[in-house]
């Protein structure tokens, strides 16, 4: 028997690598502006780190671009030590993790068997409109979240203000030309503007119910309350309250250390020179997420995985129902008997399998597979600049193009795309001393110390929601429970099928509680997940260090990666049969089975 076992467990790992061997790799292509822009200092590249010239922001020495270039491809971290020159006068900040794409991993798709498509280029009109998009949503960073839906809200014509910049560029938002956005009609609205591409993301507030509510805690906690039960402790929804008003890197100067990626936190370099440890400057106190520099705060010091293992533990602590083709498996389903016509009870159930602990795992194991692919996207394929960067090119525009011919007026023709959005940011930076068109950036470090395309926690949100959602029931709605007992019960609160009533909760006017609102229009868990995906990922843009192009391929690419994940997975289970259903975020469906 032993022997057996051996042989069996053997067949079934080598299985697992045929089929990862099986996997078509793709063709990794990148769109051409590196080697089209080369002449000029390549302006489009991804250079921070390197010495930067002051009078243009580009790099100094394009040689120092071609050995941090031949560094990446290299493969070794010693290289980037020893071989690519960088500023040493001030302490400096390290480019993070550039060598993890090309290392292997033994489960699930292998880093370069996933891939993204070219972003957009220089010279397009999706550039063009995703860069008015990022300095849109700076200039709406204090704002409250409930503006951004038709429902209203303070400051609401600010956000009007917004949309009719966007809606006045010449680009198509319906997927025939780039990355589609939720629109009606062809244009952006306030229920659909910086939402994100997927199903359900539209549908009521902004913010997914797993960014606010709670649920049963030892503590008595309500989820109204917002705290989640992390077995005896408890975790609060709330987050420390940034000081509004606060950016950065409005000033070249400041800009310009940023770029050379000096240590602007340890150096006094934020705003008006103050100490900036942490990147942020806070006011003092939490309340729920209630504006973009809110949801910013909190994608600055996430854990990655942290926002998809809080919503597992409020739909595991609601009780919320499994994936109904494999749910009997755990206990979670009792079987209809065909023969008496009645529900036969079922006596065993999941923990180390099909329950909580397997499911928790998977939800944050995914993580690692995910950066793993978006750092190959990052440094050996795209290479691409940070929106701070091109804010850059775009300042300095005129002094590029009339240096560099090669570039043939594309900086000017770029600035002149967005006039709208241009002049509404020249207004804001000018209020805090700044003439400047730089993007206004909520941390003072500005973004990471790596490309931006992919996105790191847009590719995390792809295979973590991905999982969340092979596990549970995509077609439950938010609601309070009916118990059998009483018909018209308020009952237990969660995603469930047999609600009373459909409801939600949105953040009140301080941030300091959340209120429940009734709604004809219930919310689906597929689209409470795809809105938590969209909400991590955009509120990055919204803190002005991705595109939108960095959420919407990068969470594709995620979502592949965990159902190859799930597909070696399925061969593990010798005996029960089972279908995992898997909604995707273009909106078709995956089985996978057991066998």
């Amino acid at each position: 028997m032993p022997k057996d076992r051996i042989e069996s467990a053997y067949r079934t790992r080598v299985e697992a690598a045929e089929q990862a061997r099986n996997r078509a790799h793709p063709e990794h292509l990148a769109n051409p502006d590196e080697t089209r822009y080369a002449s000029a200092h390549y302006p489009m590249s991804f250079t921070k780190g390197l010495a930067h010239d002051s009078a243009t922001g580009l790099v100094a020495d394009p040689t120092h671009f071609e050995a941090f270039r031949t560094a990446i491809d290299e493969g070794y971290v010693e290289y980037f030590t020893s071989r690519v020159p960088v500023p040493t006068d001030h302490p400096r900040r390290k480019w993070e993790a550039p060598t993890a794409g090309v290392v292997y991993d033994l489960q699930g798709p292998d880093a370069q068997a996933v891939t993204m498509p070219p972003a957009p280029a220089l010279g397009s009109d999706e550039l063009a409109y995703e860069m008015a998009e990022v300095y849109e949503l700076a200039l709406l960073r204090d704002v409250p979240l409930t503006s951004f839906s038709e429902a209203g809200g303070a400051d609401e014509a600010k956000v009007d203000q917004s949309i009719g910049n966007l809606n006045g560029m010449s680009y198509s938002i319906d997927g025939s030309e780039g990355r589609a956005r939720k629109n009606v009609g062809g244009a952006l609205t306030r229920q659909t503007a910086f939402r994100g591409s997927t199903p359900g993301v539209d549908v009521g507030p902004y913010l997914s119910q797993f960014m606010m509510m709670g649920n049963g805690t030892l503590a008595g906690h309500a989820p109204q309350d917002g705290f989640i039960a992390f077995g005896a402790q408890e975790i609060d929804q709330r987050v420390p309250i940034a000081k509004p008003h606060e950016d950065h890197m409005q000033l070249w100067d400041d800009w310009l250390d940023v770029q050379r990626g000096f240590d602007v936190n340890t150096l006094g370099k934020g705003k008006n020179n103050e100490m900036c440890s942490a990147g942020q400057l806070f006011a003092g106190g939490t309340r729920f997420i209630k504006t973009p520099r809110d949801l910013a705060t909190y994608v600055h010091y996430d854990a990655l995985y942290q926002a998809y293992l809080n919503a597992t533990l409020i739909l595991l602590g609601h009780g919320a129902p499994f994936d109904p083709s494999f749910a009997k498996l755990s206990g979670m389903r009792n079987m209809f008997n065909p023969i008496n016509k009645s529900k036969v009870p079922q006596n065993a159930g999941g923990f180390a399998l099909y329950g909580g602990p397997h499911i928790l795992t998977l939800v944050t194991e995914v993580a690692t597979r995910a950066l793993k692919a978006v750092r190959y996207q990052k440094f050996n394929n795209h290479l691409r600049l940070r929106p701070e960067a091109l804010a850059g090119r775009i300042e300095k525009a005129h002094e590029i193009d009339d240096t560099f011919k090669s570039t043939c007026k594309a900086f000017s023709d770029l600035k002149g795309a967005m006039p709208g959005t241009l002049a509404d940011v020249k207004e804001h930076n000018a209020k805090c001393g700044a003439n400047t068109l730089l993007l206004p950036m909520a941390f003072a470090e500005g973004s990471p110390m790596h490309p931006t395309y992919g996105a790191g926690h847009a590719t995390v949100a792809g295979a973590c929601t991905t999982i969340v959602k092979a596990f549970f029931d995509c077609g439950a709605v938010l609601g309070k429970k009916k118990t059998e007992e009483e018909e018209c019960s308020t009952g237990t609160i969660g995603f469930f099928h047999d609600i009373t009533h459909p409801f939600y909760y949105q953040v009140n006017d301080d941030g300091s509680e959340l209120d429940s609102c009734d709604t004809d229009c219930p919310l689906t868990l597929e689209g409470e997940l795809n809105k938590l995906a969209a909400n991590i990922s955009i509120g990055r843009n919204m803190a002005g260090v991705h595109y939108f192009s960095d959420y919407y391929d990068s969470l594709r690419m995620g979502e592949a990666i965990a159902i190859g994940m799930l597909e070696e997975q399925a061969l593990c289970y010798p005996t029960d049969d089972f279908v995992l259903s898997i909604p995707t975020f273009d909106g078709d469906l995956v089985r996978i089975g057991a066998k």
